[in-house]
């Protein structure tokens, strides 16, 4: 009678248990592509004949804006561009692009506080840095982000980039990768001074194959009660040309423990797809990978 009577707490607590929502929901995780090519490319011959590494989505009052990282050539400067669009899948590019011509500007996203927009970006040599808009199209660079480690020391010199804000309440949390090897997290309440929530990182590579190396952050969004964050990864190969990078999906109910989903890629590895972020649309998500060209999903 005692055994029987423990094993019915045990399957009752376990029932329990699985009652709530599943960490990784269909809409965030199933998805099939919209078109059967890019929806956004280089504009051969022009100041973004190539794109790369992150771009962003911003809809505002029916209007889709795209904004995104051009260049000439591999040596040139990485600017800021800017496309709009009436449906997220038809773009027309800003006439005044690049909107900001004498700053290397890539792999950026923006946080909309109130009446002003903060865009975090990479500089040169992978360096981050923070610009402020009041309406999207003139950008002022505030400066390079100032991160500390937990003991408030600055960060050991080199690379921290890929930089992805989001703010919880009045304080921002900003995730940060260094050469690709792992995801830091820092906070600041001012966005003068981030300091490391912990000096290890809070997302490494592996141990699939798919992200077995290299492994960067790319948007977090807060969805049924919990915290998703869209990230690559890649297998590294000294032969960049070899390599490929993926799109990732990892939930968290706290920012500093992540588990990933068990079925990544949301996109076959093979299709090089990468920089991922989903936008809200209708009563789910779309999905858009922005490197190296714009390609769109939606709920399989």
């Amino acid at each position: 009678m005692k055994i029987r009577s423990f094993w019915l707490i045990a399957v009752l607590a376990l029932t329990a248990c699985n009652t709530g929502p599943p960490p990784f929901p269909p809409e965030l995780t199933s998805f099939a592509p919209l078109t059967d090519s890019p929806i956004f490319a280089g504009d051969p011959g022009k100041w973004d004949a190539f794109i790369r590494e992150r771009g962003w989505i911003v809809v505002e009052n029916g209007v889709w804006k795209l904004y995104y990282t051009g260049y000439d050539t591999p040596e040139g400067i990485r600017r800021l561009g800017l496309a709009t669009s009436p449906d997220g899948l038809t773009w027309t590019r800003h006439p005044d692009n690049p909107l900001v011509k004498d700053q290397w500007i890539e792999d950026m996203m923006i946080v909309q506080d109130g009446e002003t927009s903060y865009m975090f970006a990479e500089g040169k040599d992978d360096e981050a840095h923070l610009f402020s808009s009041k309406g999207g199209i003139a950008w002022t660079r505030i400066g390079p982000l100032d991160i500390r480690m937990k003991n408030g020391d600055p960060i050991p010199p080199g690379p921290f980039g890929t930089p992805t804000a989001f703010k919880e309440k009045d304080v921002w949390n900003l995730f940060y990768e260094r050469n690709d090897k792992g995801v830091w997290l820092a906070r600041s309440q001012t966005l003068k001074q981030w300091v490391n929530v912990q000096d290890e990182p809070v997302m490494v590579p592996g141990p699939s194959e798919y992200d077995r190396d290299l492994i960067a952050m790319n948007q977090v969004i807060r969805h049924k009660g919990r915290f998703y964050a869209f990230y690559h990864g890649s297998k590294n190969d000294p032969d960049k040309t070899k390599r490929r990078w993926c799109t990732c999906l990892a939930a968290s109910d706290d920012l500093l423990h992540w588990r990933k989903f068990p079925g990544n890629p949301l996109v076959p590895l093979a299709e090089n797809k990468s920089s991922g972020i989903v936008v809200p649309f209708e009563s789910g998500y779309r999905l858009y990978t922005m490197h190296p060209q714009v390609w769109a999903y939606k709920r399989e």
